[in-house]
């Protein structure tokens, strides 16, 4: 195999064909949603990147302060030789697990990136000689075939970016990815811990209003892929504490009543004044919540690690 091989399993028109899905169930459901997987477009990966150095967001710091101190024994008690990352996109923080990984022969990012992809993996090879990076082009939230790869395999599902996804959701993708794993595989799995509401909220509604920019960017990507005549001026930016589902919830909230096109879709859509639109679920975790979806899902969760300060969980489970 050489260095860098990249497979496109994600058919050309397919993430077209899921936005017009997406968001003609969306703004004629009730409530009115659209998913979080649209924010990022090259300007709302921008973005992110920015959230991530912000004071207030501390998931991606916490999680890298685990990786930095636990990638060793990550490394150890999986034994890897092949790591499959979901949701790779530029491969930053994989590095910590590449570079314990002492036995890895094939890196395997997924994303449905082309251009991410292609620049990260062919770093990567540049970066680490002895390695094979065989990338997939692919949505990971639907049906995932894996390439034929040394064994055992690690899948690395990192950012808590599972609490995206509402529990029936959840569910359905641990156990596909359970469905992936053969016995010696592992999934280790990046989980954000219930705190204080006002670290969680914060964190999600930044004072120098990054956060906002970004939740209003799925207008923009609706307007520019749609035909869409949004204003995200005329929509507040709204993060809120579900403690009853313990997540948090980013909404938009219309400033008055109007009437948004999307010509694409041949939609008119009617927004009250005040009314919210859900734009992002963001589930928080605790270590027996972790351990029981796991376990449903045909996984047994052999260990947990935390930052310090508690705030983040990185867990390693096989298949029981």
């Amino acid at each position: 195999m050489s260095p860098f091989l990249l497979t496109r399993t994600l058919p050309e028109g397919a993430t077209e064909a899921a936005l017009r899905t997406d968001v003609r169930e969306g703004l004629t459901g009730v409530p009115k949603t659209l998913p979080p997987k649209w924010f990022y477009d090259a300007h709302g990966s921008e973005l992110f990147e920015e959230i991530t150095e912000l004071p207030e967001y501390y998931p991606t710091r916490a999680e890298r302060e685990i990786l930095m101190a636990r990638s060793g024994e990550i490394a150890a008690a999986s034994g890897a030789r092949t790591l499959v990352e979901l949701g790779s996109g530029s491969s930053e923080k994989t590095r910590h697990l590449l570079d314990a990984l002492t036995g890895l022969r094939t890196y395997v990012p997924v994303d449905v990136s082309d251009s991410a992809l292609r620049q990260a993996g062919q770093a990567l090879t540049e970066e680490y000689p002895g390695l094979d990076v065989h990338a997939l082009l692919a949505d990971f939230t639907t049906s995932l075939t894996l390439p034929d790869t040394p064994g055992p395999r690690l899948v690395a599902f990192l950012g808590g970016t599972i609490g995206n996804l509402v529990p029936e959701e959840r569910a359905g993708f641990l156990a596909s990815l359970r469905a992936l794993l053969a016995p010696g595989d592992a999934l280790l799995l990046g989980t954000d811990l219930v705190k204080d509401e006002s670290v969680l909220v914060a964190a999600y509604d930044d004072s120098a209003g990054v956060t906002a920019a970004f939740n209003k960017n799925v207008l923009n990507v609706v307007n520019r892929e749609l035909g869409g005549d949004f204003d995200p001026e005329s929509f507040d930016h709204v993060a809120r504490w579900d403690a009853a589902h313990e997540w948090i919830e980013m909404r938009l909230r219309s400033r008055t009543a109007q009437t948004v096109k999307v010509r694409a879709l041949g939609l008119a859509v009617d927004f009250a004044e005040g009314e919210e639109m859900r734009t992002e679920v963001s589930a928080k975790f605790r270590p027996d919540g972790v351990r029981g979806e796991l376990a449903a899902a045909g996984l047994e969760l052999g260990h947990w690690w935390t930052d310090r300060a508690g705030r983040f969980a990185l867990s390693l489970s096989t298949v029981r």
